[in-house]
């Protein structure tokens, strides 16, 4: 097939309209359920006051804004795609925002900026009767009358497109992480396997053996290891892909999945870190120093791929150890890892990813087994 070709047959697959509306017919439209934010998309992503300031305050100074893309279903209705937090927060600013329990959010108050420091405690309506902290009908209609581009992915589109869509838009730039674009695509994909999977990285012992930062935490370094731990058990690894291509496509493999095996992953996962914090505690995937006889350093990716993986692998055996013995076992395993010839070649902070991946994923069920 020539490249023409490809372009075109591409191209059958996404059928997109696009036009300006002002935020007025958008907050109608919001109102009257026509177009639809998916309540798991309002607790992924929340902006500070100060940015929801800033946006309100660009709505009033005329400055361009980025358009929204939605989705059109097969009833016609919309569902937001990108442009989440510059809609919630003028829907939010002037009353209209459902929360995820579809009752009405308390209407936000603005902050001063270096442009307009009188918007400090300004509202859309006033708090109270005779208060001077309401934005005024003058301010309200330049809001509503501000023009915004929304670009429409109609109803004849693939299925995929709108999650290929997604992650184009919010991939490589600063605004999101990788994992954070997965989150999201995961939520558009199938909302209760991303709820299954936020609640395993909040395992306790999850936590504990992963000994993540409070940054790593916010920026969902937790649920990508979790994810990690399930694609590297259940979706062969092809050569050549980078680690988040890789995770990209076994979210999207395990995702649509509906006869994903959930509840004896989930027990494995939990025995997994329950093994290992009982072992190694924050120690499991730290490197391992024979000349001073201790785990040293931080939380190391290499080892995560080899030992949780292994580990998992050999959960039906190491569950009929005793536990003393099991203990022993992984801490021996845990400490000859870094004495390994295979694992050393393909660790080093020097190695490709792709290289690492290849190599290291394939050792650890042999690694581990009793």
């Amino acid at each position: 097939m020539s490249l023409d070709q490809e372009i075109a047959e591409a191209r059958k697959e996404i059928v997109a309209d696009g036009y300006d509306m002002s935020v007025g017919e958008i907050m109608n439209l919001y109102k009257d359920e026509e177009i639809f934010i998916n309540p798991s998309f309002q607790r992924l992503f929340r902006w500070t006051d100060s940015q929801k300031t800033r946006f309100i305050e660009s709505l009033l100074l005329g400055i361009p804004i980025p358009p929204i893309f939605v989705v059109q279903g097969e009833n016609g209705i919309w569902e937001l795609i990108d442009g989440l937090q510059r809609l919630s927060t003028v829907l939010e600013f002037a009353g209209f925002l459902r929360g995820e329990n579809g009752m009405i959010a308390p209407a936000s108050s603005l902050g001063g900026t270096a442009f307009l420091p009188s918007l400090a405690g300004k509202r859309w309506e006033p708090s109270s009767e005779g208060a001077d902290d309401g934005i005024g009908k003058e301010q309200q209609l330049q809001i509503k009358r501000a023009r915004l581009r929304v670009e429409i992915l109609k109803k004849e589109s693939d299925p995929k497109a709108k999650f290929e869509l997604f992650q184009r838009l919010n991939s490589g730039g600063a605004n999101l992480t990788p994992q954070e674009v997965r989150n999201s695509v995961a939520v558009m994909l199938n909302p209760g396997f991303f709820d299954w999977l936020v609640l395993r990285s909040n395992d306790a012992n999850f936590k504990l053996t992963t000994a993540q930062t409070e940054i790593a935490l916010e920026q969902q370094a937790g649920v990508e290891l979790a994810l990690r731990f399930f694609v590297f058990r259940n979706v062969p690894y092809s050569s050549g892909l980078d680690v988040h291509e890789y995770l990209d496509l076994g979210l999207e493999a395990i995702a649509s999945n509906k006869t994903f095996p959930l509840q004896s992953e989930e027990e494995v996962f939990t025995k997994t870190f329950q093994w290992l914090g009982e072992a190694l505690g924050d120690r499991t995937f730290k490197k391992w120093n024979a000349q001073q006889n201790q785990f040293m350093g931080k939380f190391l990716m290499s080892s995560f791929e080899v030992i949780a993986v292994g580990v998992a692998a050999n959960a039906k055996a190491l569950a009929g150890m005793p536990a003393a013995s099991r203990n022993e076992f992984l801490l021996d395993r845990a400490q000859a890892l870094w004495s390994d010839a295979v694992f050393n070649t393909h660790s080093g902070a020097g190695v490709r990813g792709t290289t690492r991946l290849a190599n290291l994923l394939t050792m650890g069920q042999a690694f581990f087994a009793p």
